[in-house]
């Protein structure tokens, strides 16, 4: 006997949550690989000999250190963002809050493959249910 459609678009909001949660998990993590070329950064403007004795010649000017600090914080800081709006749009989904956020971070989240791409689009497809519109109406 299959289920009423108001049990099953509960059903499909409630795993729309946990796997927002998942994906924001495993994107927090991977946001911080960049931390390495933070630390390399770090290295090359505290350390003269960092890479100037091994390389054999000059070391590279600071301002190449600084380049490294700047690019690696910036994409550590967009990827907890992204991160940190990925379960923010987890809960909104729980609590049948905030759908039109929800369903903007579903088409961004299509740009972060293969994960992100699977969850945006189910997102969205989910999001756009006329029972699911109405679920949000009544919360």
């Amino acid at each position: 006997m299959p289920l009423p459609t108001r049990s099953k678009d509960e059903e499909h909001l409630r795993l729309l949550a946990v796997f927002h949660y998942v994906v924001a998990g495993i994107g927090a993590v991977f946001a911080c690989f960049p931390l390495i070329h933070v630390a390399i950064g770090v290295m090359m403007v505290t350390s003269s000999g960092f890479m100037g004795e091994a390389a054999k010649g000059t070391p590279p000017p600071p301002g190449f250190g600084y380049l490294f600090i700047a690019i690696g914080g910036t994409l550590v800081l967009i990827g907890w963002a992204a991160a940190l709006c990925t379960f923010l749009s987890g809960r909104f989904l729980a609590r049948r809050q905030h759908r039109m956020f929800s369903f903007v971070m579903g088409a961004i989240l299509c740009a972060f493959m293969p994960f992100g791409t699977v969850l945006g689009i189910f997102t969205i497809i989910v999001l756009s249910r006329e029972s699911v519109q109405r679920l949000y109406a009544a919360a």
